[in-house]
C-alpha cells in the first residue's frame, strides 16, 4: 500500500491549494490512503467543521489534529466522527478520540494523533500514551501510522525510536518546515521529523512575513495576518509491503 502523510494546511491559501491539487498528487503517486493534519486550516489558527469537510471531500481519508484542535470550539461538533482525531494525550474527558482505525480494502490502519511535551502543551506524557493508544489498537489493524505535533527536534526522533517495530510509520508536523530526514529506523518503522507545511511559499510558517520581522527587529505585539500568493504542499508517502505490512519505502513531496 501506498500511505500519504500531508502536512499542516494552513489557513484559505493551503486549504485551496489542497483543494486543487491533492486529487491528482494521489493519482500521479498511486496513493491507497490519505492522512492529512487540519489543525492550521482556518484563518488565524484552529479548525472549524467547514475546513474539515473541505479536506474530506477532496481526499483526505483522516484529519489530524494539534494545539490549536480547540481555538475553534465549533470543531467539537464533528469529533465524533471516525476520520478525525485530536491528539489522544489530551487529558481524561477531553471531546474526541486520540487514535482511529479505518479499512481499506482487506487492510485495516491505524492512526494515532499526539502532541509533544517539550514548550509546555501541558498534556499527558505522549510516550506513555503512546504505549497505551499500540496496546488499545494492535489486534484491531494490520498498520499503525503515529502524527506527532511537536516542536523539538529530539523530542520527536526520541519517540521514533521509542516506538521503532511497533508501529508501521511516524511523521512529525508541527514546524511547518520540511525536514529532508525520511527512513527506515533500524527495527523497520518509516519516518520522518517534519512533514511540513501546505500553504504560501513566501511566508513566515503561513504568516504574511513582514509582520514577523516587525515583530522580531520590534519584540512588540503584531497581529498576525495571513500570507497570501504562490503556495506549496509538503509531505510523504509511506510505501508498505503487502505481506508483512511493515513500510518497505519513505519518499518526500513536495509540489508548488
Amino acid at each position: 500500500m501506498r500511505i500519504l502523510a500531508v502536512g499542516d494546511v494552513t489557513g484559505e491559501s493551503g486549504l485551496e491549494f489542497i483543494r486543487s491539487n491533492l486529487k491528482y498528487l494521489k493519482q500521479d503517486e498511486n496513493i491507497d490512503f490519505c492522512i492529512v493534519n487540519g489543525e492550521n486550516a482556518a484563518v488565524r489558527n484552529g479548525i472549524t467543521p467547514k475546513e474539515y469537510e473541505v479536506l474530506i471531500q477532496c481526499g483526505a481519508d483522516v484529519v489530524t489534529l494539534g494545539n490549536h484542535t480547540f481555538d475553534r470550539g465549533e470543531i467539537k461538533k464533528v469529533l465524533t466522527n471516525s476520520d478525525i482525531i485530536r491528539p489522544a494525550n489530551y487529558p481524561e474527558g477531553t471531546d474526541g478520540s486520540g487514535s482511529t482505525v479505518i479499512s481499506v480494502g482487506n487492510k485495516r490502519i491505524g492512526i494515532i494523533n499526539l502532541l509533544g511535551n517539550v514548550n509546555s502543551f501541558r498534556v499527558d506524557c505522549p510516550f506513555k500514551t503512546a504505549d497505551m493508544e499500540i496496546e488499545k489498537l494492535k489486534d484491531k489493524c494490520d498498520m499503525i501510522f503515529v502524527d506527532f505535533h511537536a516542536e523539538a527536534t529530539s523530542e520527536k526522533l526520541a519517540l521514533a525510536f521509542y516506538l521503532d517495530g511497533r508501529v508501521t510509520g511516524i511523521f512529525g508536523t508541527h514546524t511547518h518546515v520540511q525536514t529532508a530526514d525520511e527512513r527506515i529506523m533500524p527495527r523497520g518503522t518509516g519516518y520522518i521529523t517534519d512533514l511540513g507545511m501546505t500553504g504560501v511559499v513566501n511566508s513566515v510558517l503561513g504568516v504574511d512575513k513582514d509582520i514577523i520581522i516587525e515583530r522580531f527587529r520590534t519584540s512588540m505585539p503584531v497581529k498576525f495576518q495571513p500570507a497570501y500568493g504562490s503556495s506549496m504542499m509538503c509531505g510523504v508517502i509511506f510505501e508498505t509491503d503487502d505481506d508483512t505490512d511493515k513500510c518497505k519505502f519513505v519518499k518526500r513531496v513536495r509540489i508548488e
